[in-house]
């Protein structure tokens, strides 16, 4: 799950309290946890540390009652930085904010007061599609490359691609 030395997944977490600050950082030791209390720190760390996984709480200074901080940071987020994995982690839990999250582009919406347990099963998860994600399109790139065999299967494995040589050089004998 954890990864050591630089190799650390980083999660940026955006919080303008410092007590869920610590306690995030704290929660997340597997983690190189990156904190930020406001937009700008936000999109700062986001282009210096590149993280796979944000979370987000919606209210943020000068708005830390209201929604409207929370939503310019996903907004930014997502135009520095498409592919992040925003899970906004929100006090103002009514079904009105989760669905704007989601529909503005949140991969997860999950609502205050956080159970760590949880808010870590998300993260987790958001870790891994980011992963999957990464690899199929290392994969999909590599498929110009001479690993496509059997009608367009890609494999990297060189048992499978001796067995479609030698497929094609029994199809090749016999048209010849």
């Amino acid at each position: 799950m954890s990864e050591s030395g630089t190799d650390m997944r980083k999660l940026l977490v955006v919080e303008d309290d410092p007590g869920l600050q610590a306690q995030l950082k704290w929660a997340y030791d597997g983690y190189e946890v990156l904190i930020a209390g406001d937009h700008d720190s936000a999109i700062d760390l986001l282009r210096s540390e590149e993280p796979a996984v944000v979370t987000l709480d919606l209210g943020l200074p000068p708005d830390p009652d209201g929604t409207r901080e929370g939503f310019r940071v996903l907004k930014a987020i997502l135009e520095v930085k498409p592919d992040t994995k925003v899970i906004v982690v929100s006090g103002h839990g009514e079904r009105a904010s989760a669905l704007a999250a989601i529909a503005n582009g949140a991969w997860d919406f999950y609502q205050k007061p956080i159970d760590i347990e949880e808010l870590g099963l998300i993260v987790r998860r958001a870790f891994h599609v980011r992963e999957l994600e990464v690899e199929n399109a290392r994969l999909a790139s590599q498929g110009a490359g001479d690993n496509r065999v059997l009608g367009g299967m890609i494999t990297g494995a060189p048992e499978m691609l001796k067995v479609a040589a030698r497929s094609s050089a029994s199809r090749t004998s016999t048209l010849v």
